[in-house]
């Protein structure tokens, strides 16, 4: 079936149906010339797409707007040390699509000159934009740099799952089969976890059994982000959090320790996967996947998908729901929230002419429009989705706006869509306007499901004072920010595998553990992201 997604995929383009979807209307061109403009461009393209240089999506681009791209491709595994080498140098694209532009960078390549102010660009040319400014003020706010300029455009994805992504996925056939109850506290967790290894709930007869899994590297895959925010709140990222308008570091408090040690027990009695502190999430989601018997009791990962295969036919993801935060034995309890704008995909660099510009700002700004949007992601019209039709709903209960065919979820390569690469606009209107089916399990209930999951459990669960992701601060102090942060990142993650392995002890080196933050002059650190906040943020 997945061969056959792709030949109509092929058909598709070959047949002439792609002039019905450039007959799509695109008011967003004005003033072209004869000649279509070029337009040296930088992308990463996803690994589904098999050839981006004759991507359906990339032609209609190109006809639509009067354009002609020469790509420069970048496998994702590298892109980020191979933007930085191509910035270095004076051998860099007009335009990048896909650059993962930091704050830090944004400052640093717009100061140089390397990156140009987009502000007039959006004013002339953003008629998209502009009403997505207008929607959405904080966005404006959130990408414009100390200077008041925009260097760079996100890809904007207000996907409610992915706001509360610290998830943990339990067996619920397991909790069943044993009479237990979904945990809600630390020492429940514990309880089950214990059940889990020693009772056999898979029936084999065997105790091979994982309590609990993560991997080190993912998407909201590590295990101590979920379990150490029962003790003290973990954005996983820069552990920073709020007290009373105060930038505090979670890493370094007594509830820290306290959680560390119980992450320590479990680790100790074998009920943590010693490999969730070293592998991938590839390597994680062959182990769950493996024939025979299932193996895993709970895993923590931002969606079920990342550990279970989701492909139609595979029953094995359906086995599981999500686990509220833990409460923990303090009585505190906090769901991670990441409602945060990404870093900069889309930018324009000195190298692009005047007509570069223009061209490349038209292409942003059908970018982000609902069309163009749909387009990138899902594909032309009526291949794997449509309009929704009357009696479809949506997750509001509404009348659905377009509904997604299942056969969307058969193929694994396509050339008819850009999968999400470059910029979109997928605000919460768009993303819950698309028909729920009845049953969240089916194949084509991927997105409800993970949506039902998130409102029940964890919804409003997060801390009600947040340190905010991603914020701009002034250049100098971005600079000396960043040289600290990778310091102290490095330091905590290290020093959090070797207290819940045991190879560092509670009682004879946390102190030292703590007298190491000097060294690395955390103060400082503070001071400079209390700065940022009180003059950004506020």
């Amino acid at each position: 079936m997945r061969k056959m997604i792709v030949m109509l995929g092929l058909i598709f383009v070959a047949a002439g149906l792609l002039p019905a979807c450039r007959s799509q209307k695109v008011n967003l061109i004005t003033g072209l010339t004869d000649q279509p403009v070029t337009l040296s461009t930088f992308v990463s393209p996803p690994s589904d797409i098999e050839d981006v240089r004759t991507n359906a999506f990339t032609k209609h681009l190109e006809t639509a707007l009067h354009i002609k791209f020469e790509f420069e491709v970048v496998p994702e595994s590298i892109m980020n040390e191979r933007k930085k080498i191509v910035m270095a140098s004076s051998d860099y694209p007009a335009v990048f699509l896909s650059s993962d532009f930091t704050q830090d960078e944004q400052l640093k390549y717009g100061r140089q000159g390397r990156l140009i102010p987009l502000n007039n660009l959006i004013e002339k040319y953003g008629s998209e934009i502009k009403k997505t400014f207008q929607k959405n003020p904080e966005l404006k706010n959130a990408i414009t740099a100390p200077d008041g300029n925009i260097y760079a455009l996100p890809s904007v994805n207000e996907c409610l799952h992915c706001w509360y992504a610290q998830k943990l996925w339990i067996n619920q056939e397991w909790l069943k089969k044993l009479n237990l109850r979904v945990p809600t506290t630390t020492e429940e967790f514990y309880h089950v976890l214990k059940a889990f290894k020693t009772m056999d709930p898979n029936g084999n007869g065997k105790q091979d059994e994982i309590p609990l899994i993560g991997a080190s590297e993912g998407w909201h895959t590590k295990i101590t982000g979920f379990l150490m925010s029962a003790f003290i709140y973990d954005n996983e990222q820069d552990y920073f959090y709020m007290q009373n308008g105060k930038v505090k570091l979670a890493a370094a408090q007594p509830e820290w320790k306290k959680g560390l040690a119980y992450i320590n027990r479990l680790y100790s009695e074998g009920l943590i996967d010693p490999a969730s502190f070293t592998q991938t999430t590839d390597a994680l989601w062959h182990l769950a996947n493996r024939p025979g018997p299932n193996m895993i009791g709970s895993a923590t990962v931002g969606h079920i998908g990342k550990a279970f295969s989701m492909e139609p036919g595979e029953t094995r993801h359906m086995e599981y729901m999500t686990v509220p935060p833990l409460t923990g034995p303090s009585g505190f309890q906090a769901a991670g929230y990441f409602n945060t704008v990404g870093n900069g995909q889309f930018a324009i660099t000195d190298k692009a002419t005047e007509s570069e510009q223009a061209a490349a700002m038209k292409l942003a700004d059908y970018l982000y429009s609902e069309e163009g949007t749909i387009f990138n992601e899902w594909g032309p019209d009526g291949l794997w989705w449509r309009k929704g039709k009357t009696g479809e709903i949506d997750e509001h209960g509404r009348q659905a706006k377009y509904f997604l065919k299942p056969e969307f979820w058969e193929h694994r390569t396509q050339n008819v869509s850009w999968s999400q690469m470059g910029i979109l606009y997928r605000n919460r209107d768009l993303r819950e306007s698309w028909a729920v089916p009845d049953n969240p399990y089916d194949d084509n209930g991927y997105e409800h499901r993970l949506y039902m999951e998130t409102i029940e459990n964890y919804k409003g669960k997060e801390p009600k004072e947040l340190f905010p992701l991603n914020m701009f601060m002034a250049s100098d102090d971005a600079f000396e920010a960043a040289q600290l942060r990778a310091q102290i990142n490095d330091y905590i993650e290290s020093n959090t595998v070797q207290f819940i392995t045991g190879s560092k002890k509670m009682d004879s080196d946390w102190d030292a553990y703590l007298k190491g933050f000097e060294g690395l002059k955390l103060n400082r650190y503070l001071e400079i992201y209390q700065k940022s906040y009180d003059t950004y943020y506020k």
